[in-house]
């Protein structure tokens, strides 16, 4: 668990990870400023418009590739710059999106019969991973909540997000893992930060 102050700190290296990209079409090469961003973690940052909430970016990495401070600053050039299903973030836009970091815990493997696998998930702690071959898709617990999803729901939408059916998931070879998120955002741009609990 990280604290407010250490979320925080996040939060703010995402936003300056965006600037200075935009800048200089570099990455950041200041160092950690805390031993415990030298673990590594899966992190997501996510950009939403603000105040509409809409999306804008959102790019991660589920498991922890690279220690946190550098991940955070790789996930949030990729959700600004290289989200498949957004224009590159323009500087006029830096004023009117709010950043969001998720920091996830380990993947853990769902077993038993497949039929068991809604009642393993609790919607607003969980998010899923999805894996089948070359196939893999992922969605952070904050999604469910959104979009009012059950636990069956959400698998069908980590199934499609991969790329196939709604009941892949079903599959003899799929694997389905879940993990849960510890969230910290702006509550408006460059704003002050807060950390959100799901409900």
């Amino acid at each position: 668990m990280f604290t407010l102050e250490e979320g925080a700190k996040l939060v703010k290296l995402a936003r300056k990870a965006i600037e200075y990209f935009l800048a200089t079409g570099k990455i950041l090469a200041d160092p950690s400023p805390d031993e415990k961003f030298n673990v590594r973690y899966g992190v997501f940052v996510t950009l939403h418009k603000f105040p509409t909430k809409e999306l804008r970016g959102c790019i991660g990495f589920v498991e922890g590739i690279m220690p946190l401070w550098q991940a955070v600053k790789h996930a949030a050039i990729s959700a600004a710059f290289r989200d498949p299903r957004f224009e590159p973030l323009a500087a006029k836009e830096l004023n009117e999106i709010v950043v969001e970091v998720s920091i996830l815990t380990k993947p853990e493997k769902l077993k038993g019969e497949k039929e068991t696998y809604p009642e393993q998930i609790e919607i607003g702690k969980d998010g899923l991973l999805f894996k089948k071959g070359r196939f893999s898709g992922v969605l952070l617990p904050q999604v469910a909540v959104e979009w009012n999803w059950d636990p069956l729901t959400f698998l069908q939408q980590v199934s499609i997000k991969a790329g196939l059916f709604k009941n892949s998931w079903k599959d003899p070879d799929a694997e389905i893992y879940k993990f849960q998120s510890q969230i910290f955002a702006e509550v408006e741009p460059k704003g002050e930060i807060e950390e959100i609990a799901m409900e």
